[in-house]
Parts: structure tokens; C-alpha cells; sequence
């Protein structure tokens, strides 16, 4: 018998496809198999990186599925791209699956999606696999989309999902105020992309209601307010991550930002103290016994059972 079958599918934007290959690269260590699957345009760009390399280590391989765009599609126009992703992706995963199933050893035993792909919790489901959701950000975002319904009961955002008012609002008493002009939905391009984006929003929280387990790259010591607030997310993490750089007006990120960024951290003294801290807490909760590996543990236990 082959190892567990695991197919992984990140959404196909900074900060989403880096911490999957993290949690891959995990899975790997204790055992299973990664079928990571990337969109077509993406993956093209993860090979002239590996160099043409679909194969990592023998048990992550790369796999791309049409994103429903033309080859000339702009891609950072976030609203067309998972609007076309929502069409076109479904019923290529499922083809995928089947092929798998029919031509490897190693069946299919479970798909981890991005929150922002939960159209393949519904695939999952309807071919009998166990499926789970993995958030590569902070917890308290999430906490802020599971609450669209609330936010749109209590009249803080209108049903495009546009805040009625700039104010500060707070999910629960124990979680830090949030801006509603932060809302991330509310920060993704005009109007146009931001309907489109809180529109799949809201049904991903219905498909989200498939998953068996929510896990995510942040732990309960960097944010008890929201793990509490929202007990069914499981903290994993945090698992290896990095500076976030701006691009410039072309979609480069040059050498001087990056000079700029580097400088501004190790020159902020209140900065180190924070990272520090942040550090302690992190490898607290991520060290054997911690409260992350603990249920990365029931995780794998949970998959493999």
C-alpha cells in the first residue's frame, strides 16, 4: 500500500501559494504524498524557477489546471480571475482526481483547499474525500469573512459588501478593533472586482460548511481573541514565512524596496523587540508539546485514520 494522497490547492495570489508549499513540504515529513495543484499561468512561473523540476523530493508533485482566462488575461485583476476560476476549476479537478485514481497506486484520501477555493470542497464531497481548508494568514481575517452574514445583519456593510460607514468595530470583546474600510474584500481593486470577490466570499461560507477541519498558519498565542471567537479553526503554524514587499507601478518589486524594507526592520528598535516576542510565542507553539503541534499532530491522525 502507497503513501496517503493529498491534493493541495492554493489560491493563485502572493501570500497563498508559498505557505501551501510550506504545509506540503510538512505533510511530506510525515508521510504522505502531495499532488500540489497550481493554475496553468502559475505554474508555468514555478517551473522556470525549479527549472522544469515537477518533482520535489519524489513526493510533491506539480500539477496546473486552467484558471478560465486567456493567455493574455491580466491576472492581477482579482475579481475576473476568480470569477473564471469558479467556472472553469471544478470540473477540471474532478477530471484530475479521476485520472489520478485510475492511473497511480496512490489514490486521492483527502483535499486541503485555500478558504478562497471552496468551490473544491464541493468536488471533494461529491467524490467521497475527506476535505479540510487550510487560511495562510491571519486567523483574524478569517474570523472577519466567517462574520459577513453578522456584518450584513447588523448593517456595517451593505449586500456588495460595502461598509455603510468608516468606523472602528470590534467581533468580539476579546479580538482588536477593525477597521471596516480594511475589510478585505473592501481592498481588492473597484468597485467591480470588490462585488465580484464578496459575492464568492459569501459562497464559499456556505461550502465551507463542508469542510472537515479548518487549520491555520498562525497560532493561539499570537491571537486567543480569535481562536476563541472561533473555536472550529485549528491553529497549525506559524509555519515559515517572509517580508512582504510592494510592487511597483509595472508589478516588479525592485532592489530599493527591498533595501528599504530590510532597513526599516533592523533599524526599528520597537520592531525587534516585537519580532522577538512574536518569535518566543511562535516557536512556543510550534515546539514539541506546543498547542500547533499538537493539532498538526491530530491533523495528520485525523487524515491517516
Amino acid at each position: 500500500m502507497g503513501n496517503p494522497h493529498i491534493v493541495v490547492i492554493p489560491y493563485p495570489a502572493q501570500g497563498h501559494v508559498i505557505p501551501f508549499m510550506e504545509l506540503s513540504q510538512c505533510l511530506v515529513k510525515q508521510g504522505f504524498k502531495i499532488t500540489f495543484v497550481n493554475t496553468e499561468y502559475n505554474h508555468k512561473r514555478v517551473l522556470k524557477a525549479l527549472r522544469g523540476n515537477i518533482n520535489l523530493g519524489g513526493e510533491i508533485s506539480l500539477v496546473s489546471l486552467p484558471d478560465g482566462l486567456e493567455a493574455c488575461g491580466d491576472r492581477n485583476e482579482l475579481g475576473k480571475l476568480s470569477k473564471a476560476i469558479f467556472q472553469v476549476m471544478p470540473g477540471k479537478l474532478e477530471e484530475l482526481i479521476d485520472r489520478i485514481n485510475m492511473t497511480e497506486e496512490e489514490k486521492i484520501t483527502c483535499i486541503i483547499t485555500d478558504w478562497s477555493m471552496g468551490w473544491a470542497l464541493e468536488v471533494a464531497e461529491k467524490m467521497k474525500i475527506r476535505r479540510a481548508i487550510y487560511w495562510p494568514a491571519a486567523a483574524a481575517i478569517l474570523c472577519s469573512l466567517i462574520s459577513i452574514p453578522k456584518l450584513l445583519g447588523d448593517g456595517i456593510i451593505d449586500g456588495d459588501g460595502t461598509p455603510l460607514n468608516n468606523q472602528m468595530i470590534e467581533l468580539a470583546p476579546t479580538m482588536p478593533a477593525m477597521d471596516t474600510a480594511n475589510f478585505v474584500w473592501a481592498c481588492l481593486g473597484d468597485f467591480t472586482t470588490q462585488k465580484i470577490i464578496f459575492d464568492l466570499m459569501v459562497k464559499t461560507n456556505e461550502a465551507a460548511k463542508m469542510a472537515d477541519r479548518i487549520i491555520s498558519n498562525s497560532a493561539y498565542d499570537l491571537e486567543p481573541g480569535a481562536f476563541s471567537f472561533a473555536p472550529n479553526i485549528l491553529p497549525i503554524g506559524p509555519l515559515l514565512v517572509g517580508l512582504k514587499f510592494d510592487k511597483n507601478k509595472c508589478g516588479i518589486i525592485t532592489r530599493e524596496e527591498i533595501k528599504n524594507k530590510v532597513e526599516t526592520v533592523i533599524g526599528d528598535e520597537k520592531i525587534k523587540v516585537r519580532a522577538a516576542e512574536l518569535k518566543r510565542l511562535a516557536t512556543q507553539n510550534v515546539g514539541e508539546a506546543g498547542y500547533s503541534s499538537e493539532n498538526f499532530k491530530n491533523f495528520i491522525e485525523w487524515i491517516k485514520s
